[in-house]
């Protein structure tokens, strides 16, 4: 993902966001791998809080730098539903980002009520609860090193 994300912005001075809470550990596996000048900030925008099915979106904190005229990568998690990452762009774009950009950790093979274009993708899953590498079960387990599914697969 890391020598996807140089060979399209390396060279616009980009401000990467890492959208937290589940970004910060691919965030924190990519951006070392980016060996060009950039800003990083974060959002803490979710549906979840600790519960396993999404509600409306609420913005906790960010964003805290200015993104007028830049180029923004937001790097998350999962992309699921969609409906966070859809608000965060959304709201990215409203405050004058020339460009948006998502990585996602993981790409969950289902329908989406919010249709999110995603440039940088790790892997595609199926449709099953899915935790680790950032992605929590019930508010833990995000610092364990593998994808995990919930249950058995239909």
């Amino acid at each position: 993902m890391a020598a996807q994300i140089t060979q399209v912005i390396d060279g616009d001075d980009p401000l990467v966001v890492c959208v937290m809470t589940g970004g910060v550990v691919p965030f924190g596996k990519i951006l070392p791998q980016l060996h060009f000048p950039l800003q990083i900030d974060y959002v803490h925008a979710t549906r979840y809080k600790n519960r396993l099915h999404g509600g409306q979106l609420q913005w906790i904190s960010g964003p805290h730098h200015n993104p007028r005229d830049r180029v923004v990568l937001l790097i998350d998690d999962i992309l699921d539903e969609g409906a966070t990452l859809a608000g965060i762009e959304t709201r990215y774009r409203g405050e004058g980002a020339r460009e948006v950009y998502k990585a996602v950790l993981v790409v969950k093979d289902r329908p989406r009520k919010h249709e999110v274009k995603i440039e940088f993708a790790g892997l595609e899953v199926p449709d099953r609860y899915v935790f680790g590498c950032g992605m929590d079960y019930k508010g833990y387990l995000r610092n364990i090193a593998g994808i995990y599914a919930e249950g058995k697969p239909e």
